[in-house]
């Protein structure tokens, strides 16, 4: 062979190891890459479970039950290889990332156990020949990691925008949602001073007949009936006026709800009078 073959063949060489080192390289750079997203979406969803737990005690929910958690390699589907159930994100190919089953989120939540290299090829199920020999099964597919943690990424967009939701619903209160803090005081004030409006009107029947005297009438308009709407406004807007997540307590509004209370009844008793002597 001659010295321009040598040289041709040294070049090639050469050629061929820059390419593997360029290779090696991007590989390095893929990895790192998939590394870092994958903890980024780790991060992500550590933060939703947490933000979850909030949500669960802000609605009374302490701890969801934790169902039975089934490790990769039982009950699988006949003909369908143990593990081969699409995880949310694969590893990068070094085992140095888990997938998306194995992220750590809540406790008792959503973490398969570990199971050794050695065990989980043990458990690789075998399908049986015509002549009874076994024959290993055929190994699934292998999986993109990018394509799974653009997945995960996209289901953790999605989780989000369902928490904005039920965050912004947690901010509404069960009775009148959609009317403001002060259009819902007075409505409530109001609805309890119309119910002791009909009381009044009951003791007002009964002082005819005889059954109540004009003292305890009177006691019951100008005080008792007016008493009692004003505290069962303030009592009701606490209970069903206050939303699942807030900052502090919410503005019951006191000198409006005392105001329109102890107005409305007498008004109304008034009105009555002046109904019942136009009648006549």
């Amino acid at each position: 062979m001659s010295f321009e073959e040598y040289a041709a063949l040294a070049r090639q060489l050469a050629e061929h190891r820059r390419a593997g080192e360029r290779e090696a390289a991007a590989e390095s750079e893929r990895r790192r890459d998939l590394h870092a997203a994958a903890d980024y979406l780790h991060q992500r969803l550590i933060a939703q479970g947490h933000r979850l737990d909030q949500l669960g005690r802000a609605i009374g929910i302490d701890q969801p039950p934790a169902g039975p958690t089934v490790a990769p390699g039982n009950d699988a589907p006949p003909g369908q290889p143990a593990g081969s159930g699409s995880p949310m994100v694969s590893g990068s190919g070094d085992g140095g990332s888990a997938g998306a089953a194995g992220v750590p989120g809540r406790a008792g939540v959503g973490a398969y156990p570990e199971v050794p290299v050695i065990q989980a090829r043990l458990a690789l199920p075998t399908a049986v020949s015509p002549a009874g020999a076994g024959v290993p099964a055929q190994r699934a597919a292998a999986v993109d990691p990018v394509v799974e943690l653009e997945l995960a990424r996209r289901m953790a967009d999605e989780a989000d925008r369902h928490g904005q939701q039920v965050e912004l619903l947690a901010q509404r209160p069960a009775l009148l949602p959609t009317w403001s803090p002060l259009a819902r005081a007075v409505a409530v004030y109001a609805a309890c001073g119309a119910a002791a409006g009909v009381l009044m009107l009951t003791l007002v029947l009964a002082s005819g007949v005889g059954l109540v005297d004009g003292f305890t009438l009177g006691a019951w308009i100008c005080a008792g009936l007016p008493a009692l709407a004003f505290f069962g406004g303030y009592l009701v807007l606490g209970r069903w006026g206050r939303p699942a997540m807030v900052a502090g307590t919410p503005p019951r509004y006191l000198p409006l709800g005392f105001l329109i209370c102890f107005l409305l009844v007498p008004l109304g008793y008034c009105a009555y009078l002046l109904l019942f002597r136009a009648l006549r």
